[in-house]
Parts: structure tokens; sequence; C-alpha cells
């Protein structure tokens, strides 16, 4: 039997052998889950001493805000206790804070269905503790369960991405056990992708510490990766929409998913994204824009004459037309007859000049170093005058088209890695979340979590690739115990905040390689004198793992 094994062969039977690894692979998952949960739950009991209280805060002043507008405006006190009453209230805030503004600070910055959770979670605490003020600790404790939900949904959505791509993956040599079948190395690099991601310390930190809202986006923009590597450009499109009315910021890497199709020449599956963003978007908006009953006539009759062509016509994706047709309809009724777009305004447009600073507290970018050297967010670069016409390149937009380049290089990249099956295609889809944190200006120190999470799936590429992913992961939570340390200023911990003071330069530097190296990972491109190495990839026809075929 020793003989046997020394010489690699086993006597484990391949059913035996099947049963054992699923459940191996059953009790780490539970395991896993279970400690991931405790893990959080001890972050939040040992951090209440330097909680970030100020967006707790706010977040309930305006769901408070949103339950005042409800009584002022309901005829009686059961109307205004009502959800009827909740939901007016809710769509009447908007135009209320436009309205009362002082120079166009608006102080709410949440997009519709941000505000919307925070209004109906702030009904709900008021209902079962209407003593409890803003300190109260349990008043936070149904945004953490929605945390731990969206963190528990964004670590299964990089499983499924790391399995699909590697599943798909054609590599010519293997360091892998003979007996591990190609299903079984994409689940494994699946589960320890989502496994990183699960404890990633900084979202942990961030969700359940501080705590903050922002990871409601990620299990968005993951399986919106995963129906655009499926080919449900519809879907992807939808799924963008939605989890940009939770947080705005998911419009800065929302565009990848539009050049990627174009890059591949399939112009019928980028208008498939905007069909379906802008389907969802209206949908979601729709009762602000569509106010009068003229506007929801003038609605109705197109959906009519639009439903009446689709039927008459035989045309590819119908529904996906339809949808996109409809919601470019809801947004020029509502520009026409007198819809409110307050809620763009404030939701998305106000966050982007909210902060006019080339980073907010301590950043580890471009950004800060630039700020460092004596630049501002507004310094002209570049002015020129055509006629009448004024035309000044600031630092800002500066900083918005590099990125923006950088971005349509990653395309490239996913492009030519999805059409030669190779894992890295993983690299593309993450590396918008590093390049928005590294170039652009007015981030905040919470925003490389995104990334951090995200590059999780380099466990599923090679093992330098995880390295940078950890060094990512070790920066993004330095500069939230920074900000928390910061708020609270206690003296045991007056020390660690002077050294991650100091550290930031270094620490900015050191951020900008990693990432340097992550996107020159996601173009694909290779220095001669190192192409002897790099992975070869076949793409033999003898086994159909390809994309999947477009929706209907």
């Amino acid at each position: 039997m020793i003989a046997q094994s020394l010489l690699g062969r086993t006597t484990v039977s391949p059913r035996v052998r099947e049963i054992g690894l699923r459940i191996l692979a059953i009790l780490f998952i539970l395991t896993l889950f279970v400690g991931g949960v405790q893990l959080r739950r001890w972050i939040g009991e040992n951090t209440r001493h330097v909680r970030y209280q100020h967006d707790i805060i706010n977040a309930f002043y305006w769901g408070q805000e949103t339950l005042k507008e409800a009584r002022d405006l309901a005829p009686d006190t059961v109307s205004a206790n009502s959800w009827t009453g909740l939901f007016r209230g809710y769509l009447a805030l908007y135009d209320r804070v436009k309205q009362e503004a002082y120079e166009n600070d608006y102080g709410l910055d949440y997009p519709p269905l941000r505000l919307l959770t925070m209004a109906i979670w702030s009904k709900q605490v008021r209902d079962g503790y209407p003593w409890i003020d803003n300190e109260h600790p349990k008043l936070v404790n149904p945004l953490l369960k929605i945390n731990l939900v969206c963190e528990l949904v964004s670590a299964a959505a990089i499983f499924f991405l790391v399995q699909l791509c590697v599943r798909r993956s054609v590599h010519a040599h293997s360091t892998w056990p003979a007996w591990l079948s190609r299903e079984h190395r994409a689940s494994i690099c699946g589960l320890a992708a989502a496994s990183v991601a699960w404890l990633e310390p900084s979202m942990i930190l961030d969700a359940h510490g501080w705590p903050q809202w922002d990871v409601w986006i990620l299990p968005f923009y993951l399986f919106a990766a995963l129906a655009a590597l499926k080919n449900r450009w519809f879907w992807c499109g939808c799924l963008l929409a939605f989890g940009a009315m939770l947080k705005g910021q998911l419009l800065f890497v929302a565009p990848f998913f539009v050049l990627w199709p174009l890059w591949q020449k399939r112009w019928p599956s980028a208008l498939r994204v905007l069909a379906g963003f802008t389907s969802t978007a209206a949908l979601i908006v729709s009762p602000w824009l569509l106010r009068t009953p003229g506007a929801c006539i003038v609605f109705v009759a197109v959906a009519g004459a639009s439903f009446l062509i689709a039927l008459r016509y035989k045309l590819p994706d119908k529904a996906a037309w339809l949808a996109g047709i409809l919601g470019c309809a809801v947004f020029i009724i509502g520009a026409l007859t007198g819809g409110s777009f307050a809620w763009f305004e404030i939701g998305f447009l106000y966050g982007t000049k909210h902060y006019p600073y080339l980073f907010i507290s301590s950043c580890y970018n471009l950004a800060s170093l630039l700020a460092a050297a004596g630049w501002s967010l507004k310094d002209h670069l570049l002015s020129a005058h055509l006629g009448s016409v004024h035309f000044h390149l600031t630092l800002q937009w500066a900083l918005r088209l590099f990125f923006l380049g950088a971005v349509a290089l990653c395309v490239r990249g996913a492009a030519r890695y999805l059409r030669n099956r190779d894992p890295r295609v993983l690299i593309a889809i993450t590396a918008p979340w590093l390049l928005m944190f590294a170039l652009l200006g007015q981030m905040h120190e919470r925003y490389l979590v995104w990334g951090a999470v995200v590059s999780a799936v380099a466990l599923g590429v090679n093992i330098r690739l995880s390295i940078i992913h950890f060094i990512i992961s070790a920066a993004s939570t330095a500069m939230i115990v920074h900000v928390m340390l910061v708020d609270k200023k206690l003296d045991a911990t007056l020390r660690a905040i002077d050294v991650l003071r100091g550290i930031r330069p270094y620490a900015s530097v050191l951020v900008l390689v990693c990432v340097a190296l992550y996107f020159w990972d996601a173009l694909g491109w290779r220095i001669p004198a190192f192409r002897r190495g790099a992975v070869k990839t076949a793409t033999a026809r003898s086994l159909s793992l390809g994309p999947e075929p477009e929706e209907a």
C-alpha cells in the first residue's frame, strides 16, 4: 500500500473519494460560515468605543425626516403611521429638501433605494423602540443583518465567478493532482476565493465596526459580471441599475459592461445592457417622473403602441428592446410633463460636489500624493478658447478621463482573455474597482473595500496576484482603522494614529504599485523577454466550455 501510494496509485474508489470530498467541503463551508458570523459579532461588540457614529445618526435622521414628511402630508394619525403614509412621505422628501436647501447644500445624498431602506428601518425602529435615541446599540442591528446577507451573497457570487472561469479555462499544463477533475479544480479555486472574501477584514470592519453600507452594492456588481460572462446582457444592466440606486459609486465602474461588448463588436449586446439599465432605473424612479394623470396617459399610449408593434413584427429579443423603449419613454415623458428630477440631483449629482477635495480623510492613492505636492481638485491643467466657448480641463476631469481610458484597456484585456478561455478575465473584471480608488479624486478611505473584496478572485488565477490582494486588503483595513481611531482619539490609540499618519505617503506608493501590477495583468500584455514563461492556453474544440448562448 505504501509502495502504491509512493508510485501515485490509489486504493480508494472514485465514488468514495467523491463522497469524502463532498463531506469535507460541507464541513468546511459550515465551519467557515459559523466562524465568519461569530467574528462579525465579536467585531461589533468590541469596536463600540471607536464606532464611527456619524453615519448611523445621519441614516436615522433622514429616515426620521421621511416619517416626519409622512405625518405632515397625512390627513390623520392612522394614515401617517401606515405604510402608505411612509411611501407618500418618501416620494415628497426629495422635493422638500431641494426647496429648503441653502445654496444647493442639501445634506442628503442618498439615492432612492438607500433612502427607502433607511425610511423603512427608521419606521421599524420607532415602532419597536419608541423611547430609544440615536446612540442605542440596538438601533443599527437591522442594518447589520442586511450587511451580513450582502456579504454572504457576495462570497457566493465570487465562488460562482471563479468556478465558472476556471472551469472554462483550458491549460496545457497543470500542477494539480491527476485524479482531480476540472470540475473539482474549479470548485476548490472558487471555494478558496469565496472564503477569503467572506473573511475580508476591511469588509467586516467597514460593515460591522464602522458601520457603513458600502457592501450593499457588491452582490449586484458581482452577479452583473456573472451575467455578462453568460451573455445575459439585459440582466447585467438590470443588476447594475438596481445597485446604483443603492449607492451611486457603482456608476463609476458600470461603463466597463457597456464597453465590453462594444470592444467585441457586439453592438446589440451593448444596447441590451443599456436597455436593462434604463428600464430598471425608470421602474424605480417612475413615481417621481409620472406624477400627473396626463403623464400616465401618455405613457400608457406609448406602451400600447410599442406592444402592438412588437406583436406585429418579428424582432429578436423583443422583451429587452420593449423594456428599453418604455424606460426611455418614462424619462422623456417625465422631462416634458414636469416630472421631478430632484432624486437625481440630490441622490447622485450632489455627492460629486459635496466634497470638493482631492481626497477625504486618510487615503492611500494618487490623489493624496498630488495633494501633498500642492495640487487641488479644481486646478486648471489646460485652457482653450473656441470663439465664445471657454474650455478648461481641471485636474478632477483629467483624473476622470485617465480612469476611463484605463477601464477601456481593461475591457480590451477582458475580451482577449474571454476569447482564449483564460481565467485572468477575472482580473480584468476586478481592475476597475482598484483603478477607481487609485486614480480618481474625492475618494473616501472606505472605497478601497470594494477592490479588496472583489480582488479575492485572484486566488483562482495565480499566487502573485493573490499576494497583491492581501496587500490591498491590509491597506484598506489600515485606512478604515485610522479614521475610526482619529474620530475618537483615545489616549491608548494616539501612538497608532501617529504611525498610520506617518506611513500614508509610503502606503500610497505601495498601493499604486500593487494596482499597477494588477492592471498590467488585466491588460494581457507581455514583455517579449518574459513571454517564455507565460501560461499557455489552448482552444480545443472538443470541449464545449464556451459562453452560454445569447438570451432570447
